[in-house]
């Protein structure tokens, strides 16, 4: 040992290094590290946000809906058939609605997934939300409920009831947005453009609707596709009773709407909401949501909870009710004969 100090051997040298950078690698890396799962940290969106917005895509593109058929420039094409084999018409009312309605909500959130039921790639104008709230809106919902963007879907149906629009039934006419979270839905907004009537509801915080004083299942009024109300009333009569009275009408949200209180609106009173074929889910998302905001269902024939999340379409039919025991309805369905399915 020299008497000035301590002389380290090229190998203790080599040593002390090699811990010295491995004390610095960690402090660095756990740095590093943090700041990698900040920038990667989902997003959030607020779904009192996504409420207001949703009405209010759903207002503006109810605008587009009635300047169209006021105007008389449907410009009305048939798109092809559904399952049933009804044609299923195209009009410039839906097309100016999607692209309102699709725009406004993609401009605000671009990392949300929007599927609405038309298709337009043409963008006349940039859409950008007010970030205006209703006032029942502010009132009533507390803000601060965040949920992961990447797990929302958002349902748009710009315009519910074609074939009734073309015909100039515009009462059964609406335009209509869904938020569902990890497939389950959580917002429901149905509009009806021709009164100006919006119904809202966000599951867990309430709706500006509420259901009716009372209900009958003994029998029940059943309301159902106007489009194929033929064959769907065997299968009704023989799960309710031949007395059941059997509403026709168009329109899913309208059909929805008919179960609640809706206020000074005029609509058909109905029990329960019958539906035995395929149908979209941009139909019924909205309607399943504000059903679920008030303490009612909406289910398939079996009873299965619908996903809104991967394919478009529920090929499981629907009974949707709400002041009643939906189980019990479920149980007295009669089974489905070939060609109700």
């Amino acid at each position: 040992m020299s008497p000035m100090g301590i002389r380290l051997s090229p190998v203790g040298v080599a040593v002390f290094c090699l811990l010295g950078l491995g004390v610095i690698y960690h402090l660095y890396a756990g740095v590093i590290s943090s700041r990698i799962a900040a920038f990667r940290q989902r997003k959030t969106v607020d779904l009192r946000d996504l409420l207001a917005l949703s009405v209010e895509a759903a207002v503006q593109g109810g605008l587009e809906v009635k300047r169209i058929r006021e105007n008389n420039v449907l410009e009305e094409k048939t798109k092809g058939k559904t399952k049933e084999g009804a044609s299923e018409k195209l009009t410039l009312g839906d097309l100016y609605s999607h692209k309102k309605m699709y725009y406004l909500i993609k401009n605000t959130y671009p990392e949300l997934t929007v599927n609405s039921e038309e298709h337009d790639s043409s963008v006349d104008e940039v859409l950008v939300w007010s970030r205006e709230f209703p006032e029942d809106i502010l009132q009533g919902v507390r803000p601060g409920h965040l949920v992961p963007a990447d797990s929302v879907t958002v349902w748009i149906d710009p315009l519910d009831a074609t074939q009734e629009y073309t015909e100039n039934l515009v009462k059964y006419v609406t335009t209509m947005v869904c938020v569902a979270v990890d497939g389950k839905p959580v917002i429901g907004v149905i509009h009806k453009p021709f009164t100006g009537f919006t119904a809202w509801g966000l599951v867990g915080q309430g709706s500006n609707l509420k259901p009716r004083s009372s209900y009958s299942s003994t029998p029940p009024r059943v309301i159902v596709s106007r489009s194929h109300s033929g064959d769907v009333r065997a299968f009704v009569e023989n799960s309710f009773g031949n007395n059941t009275v059997i509403i026709p009408a168009g329109g899913a949200g309208y059909k929805v709407l008919s179960l609640l209180d809706a206020r000074d609106e005029e609509y058909d009173l109905a029990d329960l909401y019958l539906h035995t074929t395929f149908i979209k889910k941009w139909d019924i998302c909205a309607g399943d949501a504000l059903l679920s905001s008030v303490g009612g269902h909406m289910t398939t024939l079996k009873g299965e909870q619908i996903q809104y999340s991967g394919t478009a379409g529920n090929p499981g039919g629907l009974l949707a009710s709400v002041g009643q025991d939906h189980r019990a309805l479920l149980e007295r369905l009669a089974p489905l004969k070939a060609g109700q399915h």
